[in-house]
């Protein structure tokens, strides 16, 4: 229990987005991977802007975007 003490909101985003972008892999609809990649992106985003980690952000943001618009634009695809 140790773990969860000192455990902060920054890491509880990181280790949400580990288990979404992990999670999308045991789905075959490429909406649904789409929307479950695209969750984990955010909660990458949230992480990274908390620790100032622009490697992180900066892609995440934009495979968000991606992500974003084929779910709105070619779902399906």
């Amino acid at each position: 229990m140790d773990f969860l003490s000192n455990i902060n909101v920054a890491d509880i985003f990181g280790y949400l987005a580990s288990v979404f972008i992990v999670l999308a892999f045991f789905f075959s609809k490429i909406t649904t991977i789409r929307i479950i990649n695209a969750i984990g992106c955010v909660c990458f985003v949230i992480y990274a802007w908390m620790y100032d980690a622009w490697p992180v952000l900066i892609p995440n943001a934009i495979l968000f975007l991606v992500q974003a618009y084929y779910i709105a634009f070619k779902p399906g695809k």
